[in-house]
């Protein structure tokens, strides 16, 4: 298969069905297409089991691994070149014979409300999120806060913003929906930290494929690459996936040296990272540094284990 510039092929990208899967596959393509002097590209849409179930709580699918195993599998099985996804979707670790070859440039990290800002909500306001990590730091911050289940594409998510007291959604997500104007608020991370690897996309290939990880290299953003491994190494040494209630985010660190610009590939980061019970009552934030992401990553998680008294369960009581 000639699948270089030029060549008769056009590359085949695996993504979800929904508008921002599609949307994030659709970017992906531009970036291929510019980067590799006009490579053509086509979407294999594949159906999750998150799409076909979109009532049922994400923890009770499995994770994480809802949203991506099916389009991972395309790519196993030959049916596509290259997987996409949004990057807050993959496992902590990737499965056997994929790999992580390219992060292009991140989005906005953070997270947003719709409906109402989070000083507007009025005492005992229902917010509407199916995300632990939601859930538990807004309850620190607004303990009389109630919240209620969400899962759904945008739109489903923006109505139950208007229909509850507020929703929950990612900034990235209506940046790229072209719906930033129904945002009420962004989150600063110094009060909610985002998911772990939010706002990133994933390009995943065959990790034999010598020829497909040079063409998706060629997207690859470094600096975001390493913000996000360092957050995925984070979240791998918990254990956990988007049930757990755990938030992280990287940045460069602007030490002498570091890329305070966020325009070099090998400085220093910051990382912050979250660890809270279910219901908020107990959260843990601590920050480290350093120059390599994954053990920087392990470093964090291990600080906060042991501040949190060793035993992660303790923080995340399945009967919260």
């Amino acid at each position: 298969m000639d699948r270089g510039p030029g060549g008769r092929d056009p590359l085949r990208l695996a993504t979800r069905g929904s508008p921002l899967a599609r949307w994030q596959a659709t970017r992906v393509a531009g970036l291929l297409g510019a980067a590799l002097d006009g490579v053509r590209c086509e979407l294999v849409v594949v159906q999750t089991t998150g799409d076909r179930l979109a009532d049922v709580p994400v923890g009770r699918l499995g994770g994480q691994g809802a949203f991506v195993a099916e389009v991972e599998g395309a790519v196993l099985a030959g049916r596509a070149d290259l997987a996409v996804h949004s990057a807050k979707d993959l496992r902590p670790v990737p499965p056997e014979g994929l790999v992580l070859a390219a992060v292009p440039e991140r989005g906005d990290p953070r997270d947003a409300l719709v409906g109402a800002g989070l000083a507007a909500l009025a005492p005992g306001a229902r917010v509407a999120t199916g995300s632990a990590r939601r859930r538990a730091q807004l309850a620190w911050l607004r303990p009389d806060l109630t919240f209620v289940e969400l899962r759904g594409n945008i739109a489903t998510r923006l109505r139950r913003g208007e229909e509850e007291g507020a929703a929950v959604v990612a900034v990235a997500a209506l940046d790229r929906l072209g719906l930033a104007g129904r945002m009420a608020e962004a989150l600063d991370p110094r009060l909610v930290l985002p998911q772990v690897a939010q706002g990133a996309l994933a390009v995943e290939c065959r990790a034999e494929d010598e020829e497909l990880r040079r063409l998706a290299g060629a997207i690859d953003d470094p600096v975001a690459h390493r913000a996000v491994a360092a957050e995925r190494a984070f979240l791998a040494s918990l254990g956990g996936g988007c049930t757990l209630p755990v938030g992280a985010l990287a940045t460069p660190s602007g030490r002498p040296g570091a890329p305070s610009d966020g325009a070099g590939a090998d400085g220093g980061l910051v990382l912050d990272g979250v660890l809270a019970s279910r219901d908020g009552r107990v959260l843990l934030r601590r920050r480290a540094e350093g120059d390599e992401p994954v053990e920087l990553g392990r470093r964090l998680a291990a600080d906060l284990v042991a501040h949190g008294g060793g035993v992660l369960e303790d923080w995340a009581p399945r009967s919260a």
